[in-house]
């Protein structure tokens, strides 16, 4: 493998998640400035076109988060240029980012998810929200997840407790994405679990727990120091430690992800796995648990990025690269 060329952590764009993609791709940055590689930071905006086709570098690290990050569209056009990037396919960041269709897939390859209903702003406007409000609760009982159909960081997300929180819960999803995923709320501990390949196939680290000091695992949660416990490896029986292990490379491998994923699950007090979701670009912030559970593996974090930067670029660009 030829010697790393000029690499690119792209980060920041107009998400409600910049602030976090900002954060990690400075931590990706300084890692890799500290290894003497010869690494630039970008902010995604207007001026990127006309700088990648003007000087292209030899990789892209993607550190960005929700649209047009994780949808696929930033992959898009690195293809478009020619430029080789870490992290999943276009195809794939479709499929993962869209969590109704992703749940599918999962499903498809054996794994247990909560039960849910998937509905259009528009459903609760036109057939009337009041029966069909009703009708959900029926279904589902509580409590329940209301989440938009795509994003992350947890915006949009409401627990719902109470019937009578549903209608508010709706309209905050609403803010961020035009059709809701409505989940039951399984209850069990909570566990992150990461998935890297650096070239010798995906594994799966230890996994995190995470037990927010206060209500759900929100985005001040996510991110506030000291606003979550996380204890890694997670306070598992060795029967569910597996379990979860199994379940986040099934979950990678079956959305055709590559590179590394994070994967959602919930452990009930049977030991039953449910996930909840699986992320295709990782959050790399000092409280996120990919980072976590690199450390527990006894990954470098810096080793880590160097590696992946060395395999997208060795994978090139070509059509064919979009699958391997």
């Amino acid at each position: 493998m030829s010697e790393l060329g000029r690499v690119l952590v792209l980060a920041g764009g107009l998400s409600p998640e910049r602030d976090v993609s900002l954060r990690s791709g400075r931590r990706v940055l300084e890692a890799l400035r500290g290894l003497d590689v010869d690494v630039e930071f970008g902010d995604l905006g207007t001026e990127l076109m006309a700088s990648l086709i003007a000087d292209p570098p030899s990789v892209v690290l993607p550190v960005l988060y929700g649209n047009p990050g994780e949808d696929g569209t930033v992959r898009e056009v690195l293809e478009l240029v020619g430029v080789p990037y870490v992290g999943a396919s276009v195809e794939a960041c479709r499929l993962a980012f869209d969590k109704p269709l992703a749940k599918a897939l999962l499903v498809k390859a054996g794994l247990g998810t909560p039960a849910s209903v998937t509905l259009p702003r528009e459903a609760f406007h036109d057939l009337g929200a009041a029966p069909l409000m009703s009708l959900i609760l029926k279904r589902l009982g509580l409590p329940l997840f209301v989440k938009p159909r795509a994003g992350g960081s947890a915006f949009g997300v409401t627990q719902v407790r109470d019937a009578d929180q549903l209608p508010a819960a709706l309209m905050a999803c609403f803010a961020y994405h035009d059709t809701a995923l409505i989940e039951r709320a399984v209850v069990g501990v909570e566990v992150a679990v990461g998935v890297v390949d650096l070239g010798e196939g995906p594994v799966a680290m230890p996994a995190v727990e995470i037990v927010p000091r206060r209500g759900i695992y929100d985005y001040a949660a996510h991110y506030s120091a000291g606003a979550t416990q996380f204890f890694c490896p997670a306070r598992l029986s060795e029967r569910a430690e597996q379990a979860v292990a199994r379940a986040a490379l099934t979950a990678h491998r079956a959305l055709g992800l590559r590179d590394l994923s994070r994967t959602d699950l919930i452990v009930d007090q049977d030991d039953q796995v449910y996930v909840l979701e699986t992320a295709v670009a990782p959050g790399l912030t000092d409280t996120s648990t990919f980072a976590m559970g690199l450390a527990a593996k006894g990954y470098a974090f810096d080793r880590v990025w160097l590696q992946l930067a060395r395999l997208a670029e060795a994978r090139g660009s070509s059509p064919a690269a979009r699958h391997s």
